[in-house]
């Protein structure tokens, strides 16, 4: 596989880009590459970049961080819960291993489904279609959405996507998965059956059982898996507990 390269914003990065990935070889850590170049391998669609998304596993991202600093790069680790930096002046990898909400961690099933692919003239491992839909699913912030990203993916690799794999990994977030889902039917109408029938089946069957039970007895907003910043005012404010059950309280009877 052969990714369209998106463009670099910053001057120079590419050079950056390319030691980078060699040095990722050779640092022996299990690791994919993600973000606009995986995108881009999957749709065609090619965009400008401000970086380069490393992932791997969190087990293994301070190895991949020592074998940078002991090549005198300047790490940083932004958030132990899921991303650290490598810079290069103003250059930087951002090394993901969760997502920002830490509900999705990167394992060996990402590893293992990887794909090769040329990028920056080194074969790599990119993140798989699977992986990447499920990566992208929980990003839907006021700035910055990425259900677009989602329906693209489903239209150009449909085919290449793992679909009970992914019901697996968004089986307690299902709902979540169904609303991408219904989302792709309605901007794409001639291309429905490119979502499997017994997903939807399987989804639709569930959402009917849910309609015939009780609303929980606890006020919680999931909101702050999607955008920890938008969904402030229900836990700060309106007495919802946040998704980890922190906080809240029990509806009236």
């Amino acid at each position: 596989m052969t990714p369209t390269t998106p463009r670099p914003i910053v001057a120079g990065a590419e050079v950056f880009y390319r030691v980078a990935l060699e040095e990722l070889v050779r640092s022996n850590v299990p690791f994919l590459i993600a973000g606009a170049y995986a995108f881009s391998a999957y749709t065609g669609i090619t965009r400008a970049t401000k970086d380069l998304d490393v992932f791997c596993k969190a087990g293994d991202y301070p190895r991949l961080l020592a074998h940078f600093q002991r090549l005198n790069y300047a790490i940083t680790v932004e958030d132990e819960l899921w991303i650290a930096k490598v810079h290069s002046g103003v250059h930087y990898l951002d090394v993901i291993f969760a997502s920002p909400n830490g509900v999705i961690p990167v394992t060996d099933d990402w590893i293992n489904n990887g794909r090769p692919a040329d990028v920056f003239g080194t074969r790599v491992q990119i993140v798989g279609p699977t992986e990447l839909l499920w990566s992208k699913s929980f990003i839907q912030q006021h700035e910055r959405y990425d259900g677009a990203d989602i329906a693209h993916l489903i239209l150009k690799a449909h085919e290449e996507i793992d679909w009970r794999r992914l019901l697996s990994y968004m089986d307690a977030h299902w709902e979540i998965l169904f609303a991408h889902l219904i989302n792709f039917r309605w901007i794409y109408p001639s291309e429905r059956n490119r979502i499997p029938s017994w997903l939807m089946h399987e989804l639709l069957d569930r959402l009917r059982i849910q309609l015939e039970l009780p609303p929980s007895k606890r006020k919680i907003c999931r909101g702050g898996m999607l955008s920890p910043a938008d969904y402030l005012i229900d836990t700060e404010e309106w007495n919802f507990a946040d998704f980890s059950g922190k906080g809240g309280a029990k509806n009236a009877s």
